[in-house]
C-alpha cells in the first residue's frame, strides 16, 4: 500500500518506495489491510496544506518525512462511510490550521486508491453524484417563482447552488430529507462550528449562518411543500443555522399548523437538546424524529468542544429520554475522531448514555476539524485506545438494539406515532 502525496500544484502521486501510514489522535500508526476499502463513489481527494506526508521505508523499517514540496493527501468521505484513520502527516508550520474537513487516510494499492474506512450505511441518497445540478437549477427557479416573498427559500437557494448542500437541494427537488432552518442564534459555542467562528479562532467557517428570523408562514410554506409524500422528512437544524430549539415558539406553531393540514411524512429536528423545556414542547407538538449532536458522553470532553451556555450534558440526556419515552425515534449525530472516540473511557460512557436514553440509532459522523487544534482542547486519554474498527464492533455487540448508521432514517412503521 503505497504512500499517496501531492505536489505544490495539487498533482497526486504514489510513492514507489514508501508505505502509506495513518494517524490515530497524535500517533502515527501502521494501516491494517482489514481497515481498507476502495475509494467510494462521491469521495474527494484533497491535499492538506501546511503538511508533510509521512511514509514507512520498508528497507529499514523507519518512518520518513517527505521533503519540502510534498503535501499529505486525505480523502473526504461521503455520508455512509466511517473514517478509521487520519492521514499520516506532520505540520510544516505548527501555527497553521487545516480547513474544517474530516480527513481520512488514503493509499495506493492494486492500481487504485484505498481509504481507511468502513461502510456503516447505504450512501445512495447522499451521494453528490445523485444530485442533478441542471435539474436542481430548474427546480430552484420554479420554487422561487412560486414563493417570491419567502426569505427561507432565497436563503436555501444559496445553500443548494452555492454550497452544494444536499439537504437544501432536496428541499427544492422535493425528495428525501429536506431543510427548514429557523435560527440565527445558538446556546453553544462549538469549537468546530461550521457556520460561525470568532474572529480570533484561526478557522474559516465553510458556510454562512442565516441572519434573519423566519416567520411562521415562511416555515409552514417550506414544510407543506416538502411533505407531499409519505416518506418525506423535513428537518429543523441545519449547518447554516444555530440551535433550532431557541426558536421553539416558531417551530411549535408551524408544526401545529402543518399537522392540521397533512399527516404526510416525518418532522425531524437536529439539535443539541440542551434546552430541555423547549425540547419537551417541540416533542409534544408531534415530533417524529430527533437527532442530537454530541461528541462525547463525558462532561469534560463535551464541555471543552461545545462550550454550552446555560445547559449541561445532563439536560441533553433528559431531553433524549423524554423524546424516546414519548415515542420519538431518537438518534445521535456522533462526531467521531480516530484516537479519541475509540478510547476505552469514551466507549464505556457512550454505551451507558445510549442505554439510559433508549437511543434507536447512532449516526457515525466524521468530525470536521483541524486535528492538532482539537486534540489541544480535550482531555488526554485515560485508558486503552481500541481503534475505530474495534470500537464499532463493541457498539454492535453491547448495543444490539441500536442501529449503527450515518444519517437520519425513516423509523419502522411500528414506531410511527
Amino acid at each position: 500500500m503505497n504512500l499517496v502525496y501531492a505536489d505544490e500544484h495539487g498533482n497526486v502521486f504514489d510513492h514507489p518506495d514508501y508505505i502509506g501510514l495513518g494517524r490515530s489522535g497524535d500517533m502515527i500508526v501502521e494501516i491494517m489491510e482489514e481497515e481498507l476499502i476502495p475509494l467510494p463513489n462521491g469521495a474527494t481527494l484533497v491535499s492538506l496544506p501546511f503538511t508533510k506526508p509521512i511514509g514507512l521505508n520498508p528497507s529499514n523499517g523507519q518512518m520518513q518525512v517527505l521533503p519540502d514540496g510534498a503535501q499529505a493527501v486525505g480523502a473526504l468521505l461521503p455520508q455512509g462511510f466511517t473514517r478509521l484513520c487520519l492521514p499520516g502527516y506532520v505540520k510544516a508550520d505548527k501555527n497553521e490550521k487545516l480547513p474544517l474537513f474530516g480527513y481520512t487516510a488514503v493509499v495506493w494499492k492494486d492500481d487504485q486508491f484505498y481509504v481507511t474506512a468502513e461502510q456503516c450505511d447505504d450512501p445512495e441518497r447522499w451521494d453528490p453524484l445523485n444530485c442533478d445540478r441542471d435539474e436542481l437549477g430548474i427546480q430552484v427557479d420554479r420554487i422561487l417563482t412560486k414563493y417570491p416573498e419567502n426569505r427561507l427559500y432565497k436563503h436555501l437557494s444559496n445553500c443548494a447552488l452555492g454550497y452544494e448542500c444536499l439537504t437544501s437541494s432536496n428541499t427544492f427537488l422535493g425528495r428525501w430529507e429536506g431543510a427548514v432552518p429557523v435560527s440565527y442564534s445558538c446556546n453553544a459555542g462549538c469549537f468546530g462550528c461550521i457556520s460561525e467562528q470568532p474572529d480570533d479562532s484561526g478557522f474559516v467557517a465553510p458556510q454562512t449562518r442565516m441572519n434573519f428570523k423566519p416567520t411562521v408562514d415562511e416555515v409552514v410554506e417550506v414544510m407543506l411543500e416538502h411533505l407531499r409524500t409519505p416518506d418525506a422528512i423535513i428537518s429543523f437544524g441545519q449547518g447554516c443555522e444555530g440551535e433550532p430549539s431557541t426558536q421553539a415558539r416558531i417551530i411549535v406553531e408551524a408544526m401545529n399548523r402543518v399537522r392540521s393540514q397533512t399527516s404526510n411524512g416525518y418532522i425531524n429536528i437536529n439539535t443539541n437538546a440542551g434546552l430541555t423545556d423547549f425540547m419537551r414542547a417541540i416533542v409534544d407538538a408531534g415530533l417524529d424524529l430527533m437527532r442530537v449532536s454530541t461528541i462525547s458522553a463525558l462532561d469534560e470532553h463535551y464541555n471543552a468542544y461545545y462550550k454550552p451556555r446555560g445547559y449541561t450534558l445532563q439536560n441533553v440526556e433528559k431531553s433524549l429520554k423524554y423524546a424516546t419515552d414519548k415515542g420519538v425515534y431518537t438518534s445521535i449525530n456522533y462526531l467521531i475522531f480516530p484516537g479519541v472516540t475509540d478510547r476505552e473511557e469514551e466507549i464505556e460512557a457512550m454505551i451507558g448514555f445510549a442505554k439510559r436514553t433508549g437511543l434507536k440509532l447512532i449516526q457515525m459522523r466524521n468530525l470536521n476539524i483541524d486535528p492538532e487544534s482539537y486534540l489541544s482542547i480535550i482531555p488526554k486519554a485515560q485508558g486503552e485506545i481500541y481503534g475505530m474498527k474495534q470500537m464499532l464492533e463493541i457498539f454492535r455487540e453491547e448495543l444490539p438494539d441500536v442501529v449503527i448508521g450515518s444519517y437520519t432514517h425513516i423509523p419502522p412503521t411500528a414506531l410511527r406515532r
